[in-house]
């Protein structure tokens, strides 16, 4: 009887002890940033300032988000942003801007006195219980003292299962949403 409670504390102590480990995240990027070589070419190309990219309060935590029925939304413990999301999506949103538009200079911080000014909300970016992922929100561009206003809203399939393959769905439609607000750039010069 000794002999089976002892075990059976033993293997209740290992199961407390024994820890989950963490998978951290971070979308890739696909390009390298442009690159300037002298402050004469900085003030010859039209720049475009991404100030800021903002995330709701459930997006903003460590974890990946998941939809798991029309209304229901879960917060992964375990399957974590390796840095924050808004500050991911900042990065690689200039990243792909600076990929798509090659005459411009895409920078997150103001250069010279002459820029446009693009602010992007993002209301969704998440998988969903249907095997897709979602990336909605909506951007707004500040063009020679015009505002222009535009949504996004996209629900990509996920070719596999899994965090990782939801990362990569996730990354790429961001930069689908970023050719989208390099498109309307283009087409206001």
């Amino acid at each position: 009887m000794k002999k089976g409670m002892i075990l059976s504390a033993a293997l209740l102590l290992s199961a407390c002890s024994s820890t989950i480990d963490n998978t951290w995240y971070q979308l890739p990027s696909g390009a390298a940033p442009m690159k300037v070589s002298s402050s004469s070419t900085t003030e010859a190309q039209p720049m475009l300032w991404v100030q800021q990219v903002t995330v709701p309060d459930y997006l903003a935590g460590n974890g990946l988000v998941y939809q798991t029925s029309d209304v229901k939304y879960v917060i992964a413990a375990n399957n974590l942003w390796a840095s924050p999301l808004d500050q991911q999506l900042h990065q690689t949103l200039i990243t792909n801007l600076s990929k798509a538009l090659p005459g411009r200079l895409v920078a997150g911080t103001p250069m010279g006195v002459q820029h446009d000014t693009l602010n992007v909300t993002v209301t969704g970016f998440q998988g969903r219980y249907d095997g897709k992922a979602v990336i909605s929100g909506e951007w707004t561009l500040e063009h020679q003292g015009r505002l222009i206003k535009q949504a996004f809203n996209l629900a990509l399939p996920q070719n596999e299962d899994g965090y990782d393959a939801l990362v990569r769905t996730l990354a790429a439609g961001w930069q689908q949403t970023a050719q989208q607000i390099a498109n309307s750039t283009v087409a206001l010069n």
